[in-house]
């Protein structure tokens, strides 16, 4: 019996913003991917390492990609890279075998496999195979697989071999494309694979990247190790990893089982997190059924977490700290404020959400009456099924609002908000600052990137119009009983649009009762 025992799982990230929420080209089929492994092996400065100019060559030019999806692949890839502000802004050279697991990885939201097209040399603009339809792409979009580890596991060990084929050097396949019986891995191939596998020995806490994890001499015996070749034996690889692979320990659906509650909501409210045991990368915090209510949370228990929010409605929910990754799945009316997300912000089948955020990229499908207001340094991707979605720039901030920025590397320019893909964006015809509602300790009343020019005007022209306001009521020269005629008015008006905005339930959970009767008094005073 061997000293150690591995059990070995799919990463959560690669699948969670790696895998975009729509139905892939057909030309990501295993076929065009191993044509592209040995092509760019023939190409001097290609390998290991591929550059945009050669993967926009080989997706326009061989595959018949249109250049903008080319560019989506390409910088989704690099988005899910760990690295610095200071990387960020590096020209990207990515590891071309990772780029081809990342590939054949959006096979996870495709209805069926079997679809994807075999047999060309490298398709021509003639043979594009023609879009899928909307209803195929709505259902997809608004039932992806993206949290999905159990669709994880199943897709790792349904699909094993032809991920591991990947990997093989094509010297080691048949004239026919098949992988030869006693084909190799090397431990360049094995670090490649790391993008997707990571796993522990002995049931220890303590996680590791697949190739670090096989650093272990009874392990790499049992995974076909040679000394000799400094290589594994595909073959018997392959069958150590279908014996050793399980359900990721960190995923959603033990969060949701075994991770710690958390009482920060109202007893409806179901709030846990893993944030206490998972490693970085891992951490979730799962926000379901928060209704009718004010949250407003800033805490390490938040910082660099995957948070999904499930099912909520009517709440003001406030996450003012630097998050990896933010879903929203099924909320109604509600209002969301985000510290800076790392990766991406994906909003699906939500209806009347308002969202205020700085994300590495912004995702919506399925979604009707939504108003996202936000700084992306990519552009955002609409998917289908969208109804009357407004886009604004960002339009508040918070103290900390620039070092949290920094912290998950994402820089004050370029904002591409108003760049969108697939469907046009529709303009809010009425525009003005989010003011945070809460004191802090520090002093900042501007936001870092200022507002674009038009935004900008629509805020003085908003201000210009309160001040002439406010000069009016002043000149009148009201009397004691005209100035309490007036003020009980303008506070009837005030309190009746609190009801039809919806905010009276907003603004009662910020201020005791015995104030809101002076907050409304202030507009006149």
């Amino acid at each position: 019996m061997d000293k150690y025992t591995a059990c070995v799982w799919p990463r959560l990230e690669p699948f969670l913003i790696g895998v975009l929420p729509a139905t892939p080209p057909s030309k990501f089929s295993m076929h065009y991917l191993r044509k592209m492994a040995c092509y760019v092996r023939t190409r001097d400065g290609c390998f290991p390492r591929l550059g945009w100019h050669m993967w926009r060559h080989i997706a326009c030019g061989k595959l018949q990609l249109e250049e903008e999806l080319v560019w989506l692949y390409f910088e989704t890839f690099y988005l899910l890279m760990p690295r610095s502000a200071e990387q960020r802004l590096e020209w990207p050279y990515i590891s071309i075998l990772q780029f081809l697991l990342f590939l054949y990885l959006q096979q996870l939201n495709r209805i069926s496999l079997c679809t994807s097209l075999i047999g060309e040399e490298w398709p021509s603009p003639r043979s594009r195979s023609p879009s899928s339809s909307s209803e195929r792409d709505n259902k997809i979009s608004s039932q992806n697989k993206n949290w999905d580890d159990q669709a994880h596991l199943t897709f790792i060990q349904t699909h094993l071999a032809e991920l591991l084929e990947l990997l093989v050097d094509p010297g080691q396949l048949s004239n026919s494309g098949q992988v030869l019986r006693d084909s190799q891995l090397t431990s360049e191939a094995l670090e490649s694979l790391s993008l997707l596998l990571e796993g522990s020995v002995s049931h220890s806490r303590t996680m590791y990247p697949i190739h670090k994890l096989l650093s272990r001499l009874p392990l790499q015996s049992q995974a076909g190790f040679s000394k000799l070749s400094r290589s594994y034996s595909l073959q018997q690889f392959q069958g150590f990893l279908q014996q050793v692979l399980c359900l990721n320990p960190f995923s959603i659906s033990t969060c949701s089982q075994s991770g710690k509650k958390l009482a920060w909501g109202t007893l409806k409210a179901k709030i846990f997190r893993n944030t206490h045991m998972a490693p970085l990368g891992s951490r979730l915090l799962l926000m379901s059924q928060v209704c009718k209510q004010m949250l407003a949370k800033d805490s390490e228990k938040l910082n660099n977490a995957n948070i999904k929010l499930h099912r909520c409605s009517e709440a003001f929910i406030y996450l003012l700290s630097p998050l990896r990754s933010v879903t929203l799945d099924k909320c109604r009316n509600c209002t969301l404020i985000l510290g800076p997300v790392g990766t991406s912000v994906h909003i699906q089948s939500c209806e009347n959400v308002r969202v205020v955020c700085v994300a590495g990229r912004l995702t919506i499908g399925g979604s009707s009456h939504c108003t996202i207001h936000a700084f992306t340094p990519t552009r955002p991707l609409l998917l289908p099924g969208n109804v009357s979605l407004t886009l604004g720039p960002f339009h508040t901030h918070y103290p900390t609002l620039e070092d949290h920025m920094a912290s998950v590397g994402l820089a004050v320019a370029p904002n591409l908000l108003d760049l969108p893909l697939q469907f046009g964006a529709e303009a809010p015809s009425e525009f003005y600052p989010l003011v945070i509602p809460f004191k802090m300790v520090e002093e900042n009343c501007e936001i870092p990137w200022g507002l674009p020019t038009d935004y900008q005007k629509a805020v003085e022209s908003r201000e210009k119009v309160i001040e002439d306001w406010q000069k009016t009521v002043k000149e009148a020269h009201l009397n004691k009983v005209q100035r309490w005629q007036f003020q009980a008015l303008v506070e009837q008006k005030f309190h009746e649009w609190l009801l039809e905005t919806g905010r009276r339930q907003e603004l009662d959970s910020l201020l005791p009762p015995r104030c809101r009767v002076i907050a409304a008094g202030v507009l006149i005073v």
